[in-house]
């Protein structure tokens, strides 16, 4: 075999492959059209669609087989060309089953290959371009006209260009990495089936999952027979408002009739090293920002519970009712976990919900070597926890978790007719939507569902510990080593791993202003030259009277002690000039 022919030859079995595959997949869900249109696209249902190479073609037309027995064929519709074809083409047009299938295979292409280049290591995590230079470069104007088929593909492609791999080995710029396979194709699913959350009537099997997977997240919070409520929202945030929202009913029903004016001054505490979403809760909910007492933390994070109960007493001292408090496990920078147990002893002797804001850290209660630092969670009144995060399900993926079964619904119920009647031929406690703020909701469970029938429990236990593990490496590597500073000492609870790096025009200075004020301006270099690069992305911030230090996070299960590796030469390299 000459030189290069057997790659070609193999290429061109992955591709054979490819296309049987295809086809055998549009069959098995489309029945008899699948097996006419694949004859229409390959003929024999084997014959691959041409392929550009790496990157996705830019002339998009299709030379598809027809049906008829002619040789060479004369059909108008042997060939796909989507220069003049439109979305009012695609099904449901009439006739339109065949370029329907094309385009969406196209797309799939598309996908396909962003999804191998996130998890090649040498392609860029990004490939940044400032704002002005995107909006001058592509024209992104909405127009009256519709655009053909061939630039819808073409927008596709360009959209992925400039997106963030944030499934990329290399990305540790937030808490939610990782491009999960399962949790990528039960997004697909329900974006196809695009159906809402609030009846049984309308999402039977989805809101059968719901009821399944979160009874299974309160067993394992602790909560006996998994007993309780809960919801999938739209994110943290909200989770942590609908804590609040619930806790204030609970103490107070009134207010759902008749509104903050018919009850005292509500105040709520949270550490001050909590998430921003609790004073956003209180200012969506009329409590307002000043309702929320800030608790001081010890030199890792943690509340100080000393300080919360000071805090509650001075507050009933001086008229105000303490309604809620909000316990973090896995702070946002620090990865701390606040003292559960004694937050718990705190809120029984003082009757006052316990909340525990758990999106960061709650994976690690699928872990039995981490989740004792979750001890004391099984007393909350309410639980977030995000699987999105530390488990890896694609975005957005967030549960509120409510001990107390009936609550959620009478607080957030409405009793809407033309919804929620009430002479269903079924049981009408799996018509969910009353007890949500949401109307329209997005099917979120699926993900979860799916990739932990795929995973087991045990393979997101791996999951967890082997970030765990990648922080616990990095730490043990930069902590005595040259040009790096520990913001607090010892080894993180979490995947945070903070740090400042000290280039080495800084290293003999001594410890004063000046040294600070250079040195909070060196993180934020290094990360602007990390996305210009393209190579790597990592979190900086400021902290309380801390200047700018990098936060390292560690949820992708793609990433290796090398990647570790690779992100402090880069930032030795990026910064060692400064």
């Amino acid at each position: 075999m000459a030189p290069g022919e057997e790659g070609q030859s193999r290429s061109g079995e992955r591709k054979h492959w490819k296309a049987r595959a295809w086809c055998q997949v549009a069959q098995k869900f489309t029945g008899g059209i699948g097996n006419k249109l694949c004859a229409l696209l390959y003929g024999d249902a084997e014959k691959p669609a041409e392929s550009g190479g790496s990157e996705p073609p830019r002339a998009t037309s299709r030379k598809a087989a027809c049906a008829c027995n002619q040789k060479p064929c004369s059909c108008p519709k042997a060939d796909i060309n989507y220069a003049f074809l439109h979305a009012t083409d695609l099904l449901p047009a009439c006739e339109g089953e065949r370029p329907t299938l094309a385009f969406l295979q196209d797309v799939m292409d598309i996908l396909l290959q962003y999804v191998v280049k996130s998890f090649d290591r040498s392609t860029k995590v990004i490939d940044f371009h400032y704002p002005n230079e995107l909006l001058q470069e592509y024209n992104w104007e909405l127009t009256d006209q519709p655009q053909n088929l061939e630039e819808i593909l073409m927008h596709c492609q360009t959209t992925l260009k400039y997106a963030i791999k944030t499934g990329h080995p290399r990305y540790f710029n937030q808490l939610s990495t990782g491009l999960d396979m399962v949790g990528l194709a039960a997004d697909w699913l329900t974006s196809t089936a695009n159906t809402n959350m609030f009846t049984y009537e309308i999402a039977p099997v989805f809101v059968l999952l719901e009821y399944v997977t979160l009874k299974k997240m309160r067993e394992i919070i602790g909560w006996p027979g998994g007993a309780g409520d809960g919801i999938f929202s739209p994110g943290g945030a909200i989770s942590n408002m609908y804590a609040m929202l619930i806790a204030r009913f609970k103490m107070f029903p009134e207010v759902k009739e008749k509104g903050m004016a018919a009850v005292p001054r509500l105040i709520a505490f949270t550490s001050e090293h909590s998430h921003f979403s609790l004073k956003k809760g209180a200012a969506a909910l009329g409590i307002g920002t000043d309702s929320v007492i800030l608790i001081k933390c010890d030199e890792r994070g943690k509340m100080i519970p000393s300080d919360l109960e000071r805090r509650i007493i001075e507050a009933k001292q001086k008229g105000f009712v303490p309604f809620l408090v909000s316990a973090t496990a896995g702070t946002t920078v620090y990865g701390a976990f606040d003292p559960l147990l004694a937050v718990a002893d705190i809120c029984k002797k003082y009757k006052i919900w316990m909340h525990v804001d758990a999106a960061w850290g709650g994976g690690l209660l699928m872990s039995r070597k981490h989740k004792w630092k979750l001890s004391g969670v099984e007393r909350a009144n309410s639980v977030t926890w995000n699987p999105h995060k530390m488990m890896g399900v694609p975005l957005q993926c967030s549960a509120l978790l409510v001990r107390e079964e009936g609550l959620m619904q009478s607080c957030n119920q409405m009793h809407a007719s033309y919804l929620f009647q009430q002479d269903k031929h079924y049981d009408l406690s799996y018509d969910t939507g009353d007890k949500a703020l949401q109307c329209g909701r997005h099917v979120d469970v699926f993900k979860l569902w799916l990739m932990w029938r795929a995973k087991g429990a045990t393979g997101f236990e791996a999951h967890i510990d082997k970030c765990l593990e990648l922080a616990e490496y990095l730490y043990n590597i930069i902590k005595n080593r040259e040009g790096y500073e520990m913001v607090f000492d010892g080894k993180p609870q979490h995947t945070n791993v903070c740090f400042w790096y000290v280039p080495p025009s800084l290293r003999v200075l001594e410890d004063n202003e000046e040294r600070m004020s250079r040195l909070s301006k060196v993180a934020p270099v290094i990360k602007a030259r990390m996305m210009e690069y393209g190579t790597t992305m990592v979190s900086y911030q400021p902290l309380g009277d801390k200047v700018n230090f990098f936060r390292m996070v560690i949820s992708n299960p793609a990433a290796t002690h090398q990647d570790i590796d690779f992100l402090i030469e880069e930032i030795e390299r990026l910064g060692q000039d400064l």
